[in-house]
């Protein structure tokens, strides 16, 4: 699937007739290709394509974590994809409002459409993630989303880690860090919350007031460590816009544990890992060298 017509081919045989003509490509993603195009009525939809066979088998557990959270979101105006067609090769849905905070350029490089160190855009974060972070583990279990306990969430990072370490050759100053980490019982969570995974602006929708009006791509999210929904406004914005996103995420109800700052820190540090996993996901000799460049920078 090279082309946008190739696409836009592929929604008609699901019945959803666009126009390549304006049709845009978005390739930030890892695992989707996404296609933005007009139906014959000015409607804007995005087309998502798998960009590898694991990523669909993972559909149907996120349309399950979209039941869950749409109606939780939307109580503060803050919409979620709504799926109208959905197979293993396409997803397809009506645009929601607003536009992202950030995509990537033809040549790859970073487009900001917002300042990530706006302290307006850290209060309206940390009010969006309080209120996706009350969704009860119960509750998410209940809707068939995945849960993992404190202690689930510490051993996943052990043992990917240990397979990490095992594929690749680890600086010892990293390993060092991470072993440090691993036994550092302030960092880690007391208790576990509704989760995105990857909330940062290339998922996050804002119209021309910089109010969040949508979140994409929960291809990722899980009860699990609250920290993973901050990490990225640490990297992106540093220290002072994660402390005031903290203050307007307890503000609004959210729980911050002593560690909670510290282990966001070391979620963004941990992104060589991430990257690894990912490389062997695809197995492809490009994100296997990246991945090696990143886990022994000195080599």
């Amino acid at each position: 699937m090279n082309t946008i017509d190739d696409v836009i081919a592929l929604a008609a045989v699901h019945g959803l007739h666009l126009s390549a003509r304006d049709a845009t490509v978005n390739e930030a993603g890892l695992d989707y290709r996404v296609v933005m195009a007009f139906d014959t009525s000015g409607r804007r939809w995005v087309l998502r394509v798998p960009r590898r066979a694991d990523v669909s088998e993972g559909m149907a557990a996120e349309r399950h974590i979209l039941d869950l959270v749409a109606p939780v979101l939307a109580e503060d105006g803050v919409a979620v994809p709504d799926w109208q067609v959905r197979s293993p090769e396409l997803i397809a849905y009506p645009a929601l409002p607003g536009v992202p905070g950030l995509t990537l350029t033809d040549a790859g490089e970073p487009d900001w459409h917002m300042d990530p160190a706006d302290p307006g855009y850290a209060e309206r974060l940390g009010r969006l993630l309080a209120r996706l972070h009350s969704i009860a583990p119960e509750r998410a279990g209940a809707a068939g989303v995945e849960v993992r306990t404190p202690a689930r969430v510490r051993q996943a990072w052990r043992d990917d880690i240990a397979r990490v370490s095992e594929a690749f050759t680890v600086s010892p100053a990293l390993a060092e860090a991470w072993r440090a980490w691993l036994d550092d019982d302030t960092c880690w969570p007391e208790r576990t919350v509704m989760t995105h995974g990857e909330i940062y602006p290339a998922h996050v929708l804002l119209d021309e007031e910089g109010t969040i009006t949508g979140v994409l791509d929960w291809t990722t999210a899980r009860v699990d460590d609250p920290a993973r929904d901050l990490s990225f406004q640490y990297g992106a914005a540093g220290e002072e816009m994660l402390q005031a996103t903290l203050t307007a995420y307890e503000r609004a109800g959210g729980h911050v544990h002593p560690g909670l700052a510290a282990q966001a820190k070391h979620l963004w540090d941990s992104s060589p890992i991430g990257y690894a996993l990912y490389a062997l996901t695809t197995g492809a000799e490009t994100d296997r060298a990246t991945a090696a460049a990143m886990l022994n920078p000195e080599a």
